[in-house]
């Protein structure tokens, strides 16, 4: 099920500030909220200096201990009302920035998951990972500006004008501190936003290049390649953390200023309204006052500039974002629906075909042209194959993988328990799971494991051998029961016994399903009701694997080279 249905659509995809909008547009509701508490929560930051200012002149002055203890009280509810609204307006906001997070997760995994095997073709892992774990975060911050961010023009508003009303001459100086905010302020910005998307493009490179170092460490490990490539790795993230210096340059000075500025600010008011006192223009409750509104002005400044500077650097990691939305899948624009009936799928560039209702074996001396061939088959690359005459590539995506299954060595492990691991997404049956374990001949995986069905597998399946993640992976495809299970060296790293037992058992419970597999192995070849011997990607021969053994040299001496070989 569809977390948010209302994904971004074309016009939410086409520029970052429209996917910001988006954001916010779809939980109005709760931004409309957000604004009004934050409004009222700064409002009322303005209310004690006038309070403090009634005390000092109605009380104090007078020496009229009523008035200033009705004053003081006043002060105290105004400050409760101020607490309650600024947790109301904290839980608030939180919730928005949660859900714009998850929002835009929500939409970068659907179309990650629409653009299917086209994804690595397309972005490179590195970025996903960068979206993932930086950008979403800087945009769901950036939301902040509909709440307090919203409220602090409220509240500079208000304070103006009742400023105004006390010296038109102070209501100037700060009135005139917003033109100034915005050409101090706007050339650093602008800044930021030019350097942190050289920097976010270099982040995602390097991520890119460690996920592709973890991946292969232990081929790394075997060549002695390791230390060439972590020193690389290094002298990259050195160049890396120099310009993220140069990004934090401006993003420092932004932060002073939002800290600077409004002090200055203070000290400018608070010296006229001494001035002021002197002259008599105004009373020492009114300066007092001035002096209280000009220092709750410090609040709204600083979000002002931490706003300016949040919606600058959103508008970086919203570009990232909305580029990958914007990567078409490989997809025709019209779909049409899959075959009604069980049928033959047929591949004419290699010229392999997988009757309804048949075993085929595929064998090849390049293990590779024959994974290539599967990925054509499960309708993972473009291609010509047709699945009863209709073109695969046209074949509605979902229908095709509800009912095409392609499994191989290279698949992920996520982790979970055996039993979400082995049922995937479909619905547990204890069964049904058993059953699909014992085909695989992995039901000794679960008996040596502490609870279980309920152990715990970790990621990739780092806490099993090679030969138990294929045997998992296999029953995983086993539990699904597809229509066609394409599989690709599906006992390529088990032993022999082990090997023979999946083959009787997996041809077996697969009769009268269309079922493929690439191997070399005679014990699975003795199996399989058709075989295809490939040379060069093409079919140079179709049989039995005792027929092929008996008419074909080539095929013989691959198949065989194994056994020559002794066991493994």
């Amino acid at each position: 099920m569809t977390l948010f249905p209302d994904g971004p659509g074309p016009g939410a995809r086409s520029s970052p500030g429209r996917f910001l909008l988006w954001l916010v547009v779809g939980q109005r509701r709760r931004v409309a909220l957000g604004a009004t508490l934050g409004s009222a929560w700064m409002v009322t930051l303005a209310v004690p200096p006038y309070l403090l200012s009634r005390a000092i002149d109605d009380g104090l002055a007078t020496d009229n201990l009523a008035s200033l203890t009705g004053w003081v009280v006043a002060l105290f509810g105004v400050g409760v009302v101020n607490a309650a609204l600024g947790i109301a307006r904290h839980r608030t906001m939180s919730k928005i920035r949660m859900e714009a997070a998850f929002r835009t997760v929500s939409a970068t995994v659907e179309h990650c998951v629409r653009l299917g095997a086209g994804l690595s073709r397309r972005t490179t892992a590195g970025e996903v990972v960068a979206i993932g774990s930086g950008d979403v975060q800087v945009i769901a911050q950036s939301l902040t500006v509909t709440g307090p961010g919203f409220g602090a023009a409220v509240a500079y508003i208000v304070v103006a004008v009742v400023l105004f009303s006390i010296s038109p001459l102070l209501a100037v100086v700060v009135l005139a501190g917003v033109p100034l905010l915005v050409l101090t302020v706007g050339p650093l910005l602008h800044r930021i936003e030019r350097t942190s998307a050289g920097y976010r493009e270099r982040q995602g490179a390097l991520t890119t290049r460690l996920v592709d170092v973890l991946n292969g460490l232990r081929v790394l490990n075997a060549l002695g390649g390791k230390s060439v490539y972590a020193a690389r790795y290094q002298r990259d993230s050195h160049d890396l953390v120099a310009q993220g210096y140069r990004v934090g340059v401006a993003a420092s000075w932004v932060d002073a200023l939002s800290k600077g500025l409004p002090a200055a600010f203070l000290a400018v008011v608070t010296w006229l309204g001494a001035r002021m006192v002197a002259e008599g223009s105004i009373s020492v409750g009114g300066l007092v006052a001035v002096y209280g509104y000009t220092a709750m002005l410090v609040v709204p400044v600083e979000f002002f500039i931490e706003g300016a500077g949040d919606l600058t650097r959103a508008r970086v990691a919203a570009g990232r974002v909305t580029r990958l939305l914007s990567l078409p899948p490989d997809l025709p624009a019209d779909q049409v629906a899959a075959p009604a009936v069980p049928s033959t799928l047929r591949d004419p560039a290699s010229g392999v075909e997988l009757r309804s209702g048949m075993s085929t074996a595929i064998v090849s001396n390049r293990p590779a042209e024959s994974a290539a061939i599967i990925d054509r088959l499960g309708g993972f690359t473009k291609s010509d194959v047709t699945w009863a005459g209709i073109d695969l590539d046209v074949v509605a995506t979902d229908q095709l993988r509800q009912r095409i299954l392609v499994a191989d060595n290279d698949a992920y492990l996520f982790t979970g328990s055996v039993r979400e691991v082995v049922r995937g997404r479909h619905e547990a049956d204890d069964d049904r799971l058993h059953r699909a374990l014992h085909i695989a001949v992995a039901a000794d995986i679960v008996d040596a494991l502490p609870d279980g069905l309920a152990s715990t597998i970790d990621p990739r399946g780092a806490n099993l051998s090679g030969g138990q993640r294929q045997r998992l992976r296999l029953a995983r495809a086993v539990y699904a029961d597809p229509e066609v299970l394409l599989a690709v060296e599906p006992t390529s790293a088990v032993d022999a016994h082990t090997e023979a037992t999946i083959a009787n058992r997996l041809l077996a419970a697969r009769r009268g399903r269309t079922t493929a597999v690439t191997t070399t192995s005679p014990l699975l070849l003795a199996h399989a009701e058709t075989v295809v011997y490939l040379v060069d990607g093409i079919v140079a021969a179709t049989g039995t694997h005792h027929d092929l053994l008996a008419t074909e040299p080539g095929y013989r001496a691959l198949v065989t080279r194994g056994e020559e070989e002794g066991p493994r």
